[in-house]
This record gives structure tokens, C-alpha cells and sequence, in this order.
């Protein structure tokens, strides 16, 4: 049960662009740094910065409902809190998300690429320290979860079906290998350690349609939860850990079970 980190990814907006690390510092119950603190949400949502309460995806400009985003290459830098959104056929587009023209105007354009209904047009919001990762309606520690993927489940996946798979699918925090093929799935309430922080495995991680979309292509391309369930008997994969200790992770540290 010793493995790698092959990569460590944060997404700071939901629905949109991962952004690569080479290295996170953790903190104790907290999830991974920069990820998922903003989102654009539905002005039928609900949603108040005032008073943040968890949300189902379906609130948010999400891949479960708009596999354009996909096609979308955006950065987001949030101290600055300027978005860069890039398409195949037009120059970079920047929106300074402090102001209110730069939110409108990322509005706008969302609302124009996806074809969006009145009900459906987001506005961006945030409410530091509420995350807006998909398990955050559970509780607030698995709002605060980090992602885990492991790709020897992935590469088992592909042989299972006969098909390639890409782990971008699953927007996992952070992607390694070297544990058997789902092992990690019978592991929850058990500790392992990446480098210097330790780790609870909380949850196994159910698939939604989101995964039926082609990074490259934002097309849905391929059946995955069905996919799943077919091979194995259920929807499963990956998982979402609790961090133990402050710490610093990077890619090539070890992943070590250490209550086995």
C-alpha cells in the first residue's frame, strides 16, 4: 500500500478549470488550498453571502448540466480576483471580478455561451471560509474534504470496459497510484499519510452525469456512472479524506497506508 502523487490540482471556481500545484500546504479540517471557494450561482439558487448554506450542484453553472464548460480554458488568480476565460475561436477575455462590471460581464458571457434561461443566470459568489464542493451538503467536514483519485482504479476501469479513460473526468484534488485497483474504496475510517500530513478516509466518492463529459471535446461521449455500476455494482470512484495535521504535500510523495 505504497504509492505516489502524480498531480495536485485545485479548482477555484466550481464547474471550472483545474489549476495545477507542485505543492499544497495543508491545515487541520480544512480542504485543499484555493479550491472551490467561488462559483457562479443560479439567480434562482438562493444563495446568500450573507448567510452561505450548502447547495445541491444543480444551483451552480455546473458540467452536470453544461458540458460546454468544458470547452472553456479559464484562470482565475484570487488574490487579484481577475477570470480569464479562453475559447478555441476568440482572444482571452479577462473580467475583474471586484468590480461589478467584471461579474456582469462574466455573466454575460456565460449566460450567452450556454444558452442560459432567466431563472438560470449566474451571479458570482463567495463567502469565505464556505466551499462549494459537491459533499458540502453532507456536513461541513466534507465540505472540507480533500479529493482523492486513484489511478490504478482508473487504469482497472478501462481495461474493465475496453475504453480509455481520462481521471480529468473525475476532478479529483489529487490523483496517485501505486494502491491495488480500488482498494481504497474498503478503506473508510482508516489513515494513511501523503509526505508530513495525515489523513481520515471519510467517504467513498459516488459519480455523477458530470463524468459523461469528454475534457477535450466537451462532448458526453461516454455512459460512466452506468459504465460503473455495470462493472463493479456500484457508482464509486474515489474518495474524500479528512486532513489530520498542518503540513506540506507535494507531487512525489509517498501515500502510505499507516493503520494497516
Amino acid at each position: 500500500m505504497n504509492g505516489k502523487i502524480v498531480s495536485l490540482s485545485s479548482f477555484p471556481i466550481k464547474g471550472l478549470s483545474p489549476q495545477a500545484h507542485q505543492s499544497a500546504p495543508l491545515k487541520t479540517g480544512d480542504g485543499f488550498p484555493g479550491d472551490r471557494l467561488f462559483g457562479f450561482a443560479k439567480a434562482s439558487s438562493g444563495f446568500d453571502p450573507a448567510d452561505p448554506k450548502p447547495l445541491p450542484k444543480h444551483n451552480f453553472i455546473v458540467l452536470l448540466q453544461h458540458a460546454r464548460l468544458a470547452g472553456l480554458e479559464t484562470g482565475f488568480d484570487p488574490e487579484s480576483r481577475v477570470l480569464t476565460i479562453r475559447t478555441k475561436d476568440a482572444a482571452d477575455m479577462r473580467f475583474d471580478m471586484n468590480t461589478q462590471e467584471g461579474a456582469d460581464g462574466a455573466s454575460e458571457f456565460l449566460t450567452r455561451l450556454l444558452g442560459l434561461k432567466e431563472q438560470e443566470v449566474p451571479f458570482f459568489a463567495s463567502a469565505f471560509p464556505h466551499r462549494f464542493t459537491d459533499a458540502s451538503v453532507a456536513s461541513t467536514t466534507l465540505m472540507n474534504a480533500i479529493s482523492f483519485i486513484n489511478l490504478d482504479s482508473v487504469r482497472a476501469f478501462e481495461s474493465e470496459i475496453g475504453r480509455e479513460v481520462d481521471a480529468r473526468r473525475f476532478r479529483g484534488n489529487i490523483v496517485f497510484d501505486g494502491w491495488p485497483a480500488f482498494s481504497e474504496l474498503d478503506l473508510v475510517g482508516r489513515h494513511f499519510r501523503v509526505g508530513e500530513v495525515s489523513f481520515n478516509i471519510l467517504h467513498r466518492t459516488q459519480r455523477c452525469l458530470a463524468t459523461e463529459v469528454n475534457p477535450d471535446t466537451a462532448e458526453r461521449d461516454m455512459k460512466l456512472p452506468n459504465l460503473l455500476k455495470k462493472a463493479y455494482g456500484h457508482f464509486d470512484m474515489g474518495i474524500y479524506a479528512e486532513v489530520l495535521n498542518d503540513g506540506v504535500i507535494s507531487v512525489g510523495d509517498e501515500v502510505v497506508l499507516i493503520d494497516a
